[in-house]
């Protein structure tokens, strides 16, 4: 019997049960399609199938075809599968050879799991392989040389395992179809191949995070469709050739973190559609090109870490998508341009240790959208100028420290509410602390050291919270956290020892009328206090620490995991279930960063908001991180989506409405606290016993760096499908966050993952959604009809939803809604639903709202 089979196995870090999708076309196989398809049925155990002796080409989802009933179309998506598919594949352990013998195989997924050794020499015999996927694994030893000789190879994706040794030298040479190439976080050496170029035909090229060296082959530019070049994080040299000028379509290079010279090529100009241009940390000199300033779709510049001269490039202000300039450490010089701000979307403005001289323009006020101003180390002289206030949007940091800045802080300053960081340390400002700086609402992190400030320190908690070091150097300064008190009633004569007895006067009187107030005020807190301290005993007395630690090392209690961390479930001998996350340091960053980091905790620990997964212990030693958080039995809100092992399907629509209530609330409540989320998606939505929803990861926006802002962390944060445009090297913003749980949203609605095959090449969700206009269809036909075919009610409220997962992922970060307006929509979705039953609603109001979404949608 003849078969053909296309197969994924790729699964959302957290989830328990597989979600399989199978394609099967004509072609020679090992099994005949009857035997095949019994060892499906029995391995699997899909709820709607007949029996195992059935005509299987009457079970849902099998399509055959031709006069013998051979099997030609397989899809199992969203069926809650789990369980072995034997004797074709395994779910961890070696990759099975039997693959091998599938001679006409067409595309191989087996990404995302547990798979480890060698990849099997016996895949060399799969001529006719057009795409191999092998990413998310352990696999070690070296990329076979046979990849290179597979005649039809289109795609090839190994990212994310162990793999060593060079990249095959004719990979690309034989084929001359490679569109492909992603071999990102392995252990590769040699040069970057020229044959992978060769065919000219190449799309997507992501390298990073290897140990590549050698320079960039000229024949790249022969890659006219090449959109997406990533090979920052390697031992990469000499300079970029100019033939990256031939590729128009180019969107994305990435360059960072390698030892390329030379003066940056004004031939990036020619790249009309180029977004991103990242060559930060490498030994470029030079001025930055005028030319540059013509690409109008830039958005992001990263250059800082090189040796670059001259002054602020004034082309490139001009861009007009312009949203991040980082020049950060290099060699410029000249004063800051009046028109620095004429691009209206630039918002991370780092200039920070440079040699730039003058004064801060007062025109700096014009950057209203700022999140991000870095201009310390640098040697910036005059006063701070008052419209620095009117940066209101200011929010993960201000520096302005080692420079020779004078005169008094302006008291505007006191207006930047959303503010988390502010470091003048280290200039020559004078006068008082204003205390108008208690409106910074936001401040964690301050740092005014080493310049001639005088007088009392304002009472505010972050100012008192900080440490001593924030404040040293002032010798004048007094109060809390300073070793000096102020000394109030020196120099002030008879009139301070009358306010004194006038004082004394109106502190008795105060007393006496509160006294009773107190009392019962101060039981009530001893009993409030006593219950928790009763409560903190209990579970103190019921976790085992043993117990904590050896659970993370046996790979049967691993529940899943993420890019910074993995998650076990640890059962104390008390009878108590924990998740216990094991953080991923890296670069010794636990042990580095290890008192700030118990802070932190301590920190999130308190958070009094429902609807977050709060940390309820931790354990710190040496470089291992272990933070204990309450077992969630009824796993993530991914798994209730497409996770359900057998059974009906459940119309679910209230409980997953309820569901995105509680995660708005959740993150509306972390933005108010001017915490940024680093990765929304349905795995880090957890469920209570009762469905209620706790919003996970939390944590992990101070923990992986804390000596940095929270937006400081690199676009490493995210999953993939959740990410808003242009964003997968930007830095994570509010706005990001209301993006991804836009489509969270869009999961709920239509069942569907953010990512699936069934969307096409290059397709996911929002995309998709967005695109429904163009294939003739409605939104009835984007929801879930199972759901939305319930009651008009239903409907109704779905309809509302799906506008504002539209408003959530608009492609502009500044034209989404904030999450404390995203909570209104959702509460007003289900009030609407409490005050109109499926009676009350008509035909003709569903239609309207249907023909709103329509017009919203094209």
């Amino acid at each position: 019997m003849r078969t053909t089979m296309t197969f994924l196995l790729s699964w959302c870090s957290s989830l328990v049960a597989a979600i399989l999708v199978l394609r099967i076309c004509p072609v020679r196989a090992q099994l005949a399609d009857q035997q095949a398809m019994a060892v499906l049925h029995d391995a699997l155990s899909v709820p709607d199938w007949g029996p195992r002796d059935s005509d299987y080409c009457s079970w849902r989802g099998v399509t055959c075809g031709g006069p013998n009933g051979t099997v030609e179309v397989l899809l199992l998506p969203h069926r809650g599968l789990s369980g072995n598919i034997s004797p074709i594949s395994e779910l961890s352990g070696p990759i099975p050879l039997s693959l091998g013998a599938l001679r006409r195989l067409r595309s191989l997924n087996l990404s995302n799991n547990l798979f480890s050794g060698e990849i099997p020499g016996e895949f060399g015999n799969l001529g006719g392989l057009q795409e191999l996927h092998i990413s998310g694994n352990n696999l070690s030893g070296f990329i076979p040389r046979w990849v290179g000789d597979l005649p039809y190879l289109r795609v090839f994706s190994a990212y994310e395992n162990n793999l060593e040794g060079r990249i095959p030298e004719h990979l690309g040479s034989v084929s001359q179809l490679l569109q492909v190439l992603n071999l990102h976080s392995n252990r590769l050496t040699g040069p970057i191949p020229e044959s992978i170029f060769a065919g000219g035909r190449l799309e997507v090229l992501v390298l990073t995070l290897n140990e590549l060296e050698g320079s960039l082959p000229p024949s790249i530019g022969n890659c006219s469709s090449l959109s997406n070049l990533r090979i920052g994080n390697n031992r990469l040299a000499g300079a970029i050739p100019a033939t990256i000028g031939d590729i128009q379509s180019l969107t994305y290079f990435e360059a960072d973190n390698n030892f390329f010279s030379g003066e940056i090529i004004p031939e990036f100009s020619r790249c009309s559609n180029l977004t991103l241009l990242n060559l930060a940390s490498n030994r470029f000199t030079g001025d930055v090109p005028a030319e540059l300033g013509a690409l109008k779709n830039l958005q992001e510049f990263i250059a800082s870490g090189n040796s670059l001269t001259g002054g602020v490039p004034r082309p490139l202000l001009q861009c007009r998508s312009l949203s991040k300039l980082d020049l950060n450490g290099n060699r410029l010089s000249g004063s800051l341009p009046d028109d620095l701000c004429n691009t209206s979307r630039l918002q991370f403005l780092l200039l920070g240790d440079n040699s730039i001289t003058g004064e801060i323009p007062r025109e700096i006020g014009d950057c209203v959208k700022l999140l991000e101003l870095q201009l310390g180390g640098n040697h910036l002289t005059g006063n701070v100028p008052p419209e620095i206030g009117s940066l209101r949007n200011l929010q993960i940091a201000l520096n302005l420290s080692f420079n020779q800045l004078e005169g008094p802080l302006p008291k505007e300053m006191g207006r930047l509410d959303k503010l988390v960081s502010l470091d003048i340390s280290d200039n020559r400002l004078t006068g008082r602390i204003p205390p108008e700086l208690i409106g910074m609402l936001s401040l964690i992190d301050v740092d005014f050291s080493n310049n001639q400030f005088t007088g009392q320190i304002p009472i505010f908690a972050p100012f008192q919270k900080s440490p001593l070091s924030s404040f040293s150097g002032n010798e004048g300064l007094c109060g809390d956290p300073s070793n000096l008190s102020c000394d109030i009633s020196a120099g002030s004569g008879g009139a301070a020892a009358h306010r004194k007895v006038s004082s004394k006067m109106a502190l008795a009187v105060i007393v006496s009328g509160l006294t009773a107030f107190t009392m019962v005020t101060l039981v009530v807190l001893l009993f409030m206090l006593r219950e928790r301290q009763e409560m903190a005993a209990h579970l103190k007395h019921a976790v085992d620490l043993d117990c904590v630690v050896r659970a993370t090392m046996k790979d049967e209690n691993k529940l899943g995991g993420g890019a910074f961390s993995t998650v076990y479930r640890a059962v104390m001998p008390s009878g108590l279930t924990l998740a216990v996350k094991r953080l991923k340091s890296v670069d010794g960053t636990v042990a580095r960063h290890r008192n700030r980091m118990i802070r932190e905790l301590e920190r999130f620990s308190s958070l009094a908001q429902p609807n977050l997964l709060r940390p309820i212990g931790f354990v710190i030693h040496e470089d291992v991180a272990l933070l204990l958080h309450h077992h969630t039995p009824e796993g993530t809100l991914a798994q209730l989506l497409y996770g359900r092992a057998g059974g009906e399907f459940l119309p679910d629509w209230p409980r997953r409405l309820r569901i995105a209530a509680g995660a708005a609330e959740g993150l509306a409540y972390l933005h108010q606290a001017s915490i940024v989320h680093l990765d929304i998606s349905s795995c880090n939505i957890f469920l209570d016993a009762d469905h209620n929803a706790l919003l996970g990861e939390i944590e992990i926006s101070k923990l992986l760096d804390p000596s940095k802002g929270t937006a400081s962390i690199s676009a490493v944060a995210g999953s993939f499908g959740y990410i808003p445009p242009y964003a997968y090297t930007m830095q994570v913003t509010a706005a990001g966050n209301v993006y991804s749980y836009g489509v969270v949203l869009l999961e709920m609605l239509t069942s569907r993952a953010p990512v699936e095959e069934s969307f096409g090449e290059g397709m996911d969700l929002v995309k998709w959604v967005r695109s429904a206009a163009e294939r003739g269809e409605m939104p009835e036909q984007i929801m879930d009809p199972r759901l939305s075919a319930v009651s008009f009610a239903w409907r109704r409220q779905m309809l509302a939803v799906l506008r504002l997962a539209m408003l959530c992922t608009d492609p502009t970060p500044a034209t989404r809604p904030r999450m404390k307006a995203v909570v209104q929509m959702v509460l007003q979705a289900q009030k609407d639903s409490l005050l109109k039953s499926p009676e009350v609603d008509t035909d003709d109001d569903v239609a309207r709202l249907d023909l709103t979404i329509s017009t919203f949608l094209q």
